[in-house]
């Protein structure tokens, strides 16, 4: 459905929960401003209503968790069903059923699929949590401290993965309280450029004690950055020719995002160990790290006493939601939806008049000042007059000069057309 605006935006409900939010939460959470935000009321398929009752076009999916799309009826069903039963258990003392059918089911995803043996999980809460416990593994594993990673990647906000967070505007004021232990290269964009890197990974290898290559498939908040195919298949060999891990990050890319269950397939590269999140339950916060099996066995068998869990690990509510998707996720006619919805959304962008770059459902928009400096203020400007004419957008890269584009699967071609006129209105 197209948006449908009862009042200005933000209404007036939407700015009175911004005074009262000003007053109680961290200044540094929440954007607070005359013309932002609005405050989400609900939400189903690609449309969310705010709290003044305007109904919004989404096409950031949330952050892209709602790739299956909002309020999904199999995750929404799932919540209420296992919430009238058991909201929370002991994850790590006393789990439940749900947990071991989820493990079960991201090994058979993962590397069953892919023919490499069983997976063996690391659930978590958020996906920092998936990433810190895939760098604690490859201490354990490989004895090694060094990670080599790469500018422009975002892998969170926990203190390990900003170490290793190539985005200088997240890890500069902590700098002083980070261990030091990653090397950031270049993230290529162009084939011509792997010799070069090849010899930065070599040098990185002689120089640091590399233990692992953390790298995003395709970058997301460094600005949708998509390297050429061969990259991955750069990082699987060096990494395997010199006895290192490669940790695939696929928060955001995972789970037929890019037009593939998990986009190192388009790549065809295995990792080691893969980072996951986001669209795993469609809105309930659950992460997980997933490695192959004789990698996590260099985890100490527990005596009784974790030496990884928290307190919410396998909460049966995330477990139950995530179970209802999956299933729906290793459809490959979700992928082929992905890839089909994200060349029309490819197209009507391109026609817009700008440069477009991306894979499946996940495409940016660069936009650059005439000196051909980044024009965070224009993508800014526009992002602002697209909510006012209900249309929901982000803005990605260190600069914020890349508008995203990650709606729900189903988007439609009058939903794409609206997009692109308004687009075209806002670039004249």
């Amino acid at each position: 459905m197209l948006p449908l605006l009862k009042t200005e935006i933000p209404g007036p409900r939407s700015r009175e929960l911004s005074a009262r939010l000003r007053r109680c939460e961290s200044r540094n959470v929440t954007f607070l401003a005359d013309d932002w935000p609005v405050f989400w009321e609900r939400a189903e398929g690609v449309n969310v209503w705010d709290a003044d009752g305007n109904r919004f076009l989404d096409f950031t999916a949330a952050f892209g968790v709602a790739g299956l799309g909002h309020t999904r009826a199999e995750s929404r069903d799932a919540l209420t069903a296992q919430a009238g039963v058991l909201m929370h258990a002991m994850g790590d003392v006393h789990p439940t059923e749900l947990k071991v059918r989820l493990c079960e089911k991201l090994s058979a995803l993962t590397f069953e699929r892919w023919g490499a043996g069983t997976g063996k999980v690391i659930l978590g809460n958020s996906g920092f949590e998936a990433v810190e416990a895939a760098l604690k593994t490859v201490l354990l594993n490989t004895g090694r401290r060094g990670v080599i990673a790469f500018r422009g990647g975002y892998h969170g906000l926990g203190f390990g993965t900003l170490a290793a967070g190539g985005i200088p505007f997240f890890r500069e004021p902590f700098r002083s309280q980070l261990a030091d232990f990653a090397t950031l290269l270049p993230f290529p964009t162009e084939v011509s450029e792997l010799a070069a890197l090849r010899v930065e990974l070599e040098r990185a290898f002689r120089e640091q004690n590399v233990g692992a290559i953390l790298v995003e498939p395709i970058q997301g908040r460094g600005g949708c950055v998509v390297p050429p195919r061969e990259f991955l298949r750069l990082l699987r060999e060096v990494c395997d020719a010199h006895g290192a891990l490669l940790i695939a990050d696929e928060i955001l890319t995972g789970f037929n995002r890019t037009g593939a269950l998990f986009s190192c397939e388009h790549s065809a590269v295995v990792p080691d160990l893969i980072c996951l999140g986001k669209a795993l339950t469609g809105g309930f916060p659950l992460s997980a790290c997933v490695g192959r099996a004789d990698i996590m066995d260099a985890w100490p068998l527990s005596n009784g006493e974790a030496l990884h869990t928290s307190t919410f690990l396998g909460n049966p509510l995330g477990c139950a939601m995530a179970l209802s998707l999956l299933e729906k996720h290793a459809d490959p006619a979700v992928s082929r939806l992905v890839c089909e919805r994200g060349e029309k959304l490819r197209t009507a962008l391109t026609d817009v008049g700008q440069p477009v770059r991306g894979m499946g459902l996940m495409l940016g928009m660069e936009l650059l000042k005439q000196n051909g400096q980044p024009d965070g203020e224009r993508a800014t400007s526009i992002i602002k007059r697209a909510l006012r004419d209900g249309l929901l957008l982000l803005a990605d890269s260190p600069t914020a000069n890349v508008l995203s584009f990650t709606p729900p699967f189903d988007i439609s071609d009058e939903e794409i057309a609206f997009l692109a006129k308004l687009l075209r209105a806002a670039l004249r």
